[in-house]
């Protein structure tokens, strides 16, 4: 084996323990994109809380993930930043309703009979990007798991 790929190799399997110091940290976070009825300016503060520690964790995952790509692929790597930075606008806009939520929580409330256009728009929205950016996620974890196993396992061995 000579000198460059025994580098790459090591690079590759430095990445890859991060990696999996990064994931179990996500997977104690336990976040939800589940969208919950919740009337109290509190639940709607820390739900804030909870999603900036996980989405920054999550992007520090993926940022992570890119960096193992781009040695391997820089091309594929390209397009995995493209998906970072979607999933960081997807996060930002989630918080942006988040917060109009916090300002009113009982607007989420749907056995409210007298829910104004704006309060049921707003309810429409908090559950559409929380979708969108859960299937993102999944997208990207579906694609990074794809790349591994094609490419990173073949320069670990």
């Amino acid at each position: 084996m000579n000198k460059d790929s025994e580098n790459l190799k090591e690079a590759a399997k430095e990445y890859s323990k991060k990696l999996t110091t990064l994931g179990t940290e996500i997977s104690k976070i336990q976040f939800s994109y589940k969208v919950q009825e919740k009337k109290s300016k509190e639940y709607w503060n820390n739900r804030i809380k909870e999603f900036r520690g996980y989405n920054e964790k999550s992007l520090e995952y993926y940022n992570q993930a890119y960096s193992l790509i781009n040695l391997v692929n820089k091309d594929e790597s390209h397009m995995f930043m493209l998906s970072i930075s979607k999933l960081r606008q997807l996060g930002l806009e989630i918080i942006r309703i988040m917060e109009k939520i916090e300002e009113n929580p009982s607007i989420i409330d749907s056995k409210d009979k007298q829910q104004s256009q704006w309060s049921k728009e707003l309810k429409k929205q908090i559950t559409e990007q929380s979708n969108k950016c859960l299937n993102h996620e999944k997208s990207m974890n579906s694609s990074f798991r794809e790349f591994y196993e094609k490419q990173v396992t073949k320069v670990l061995e």
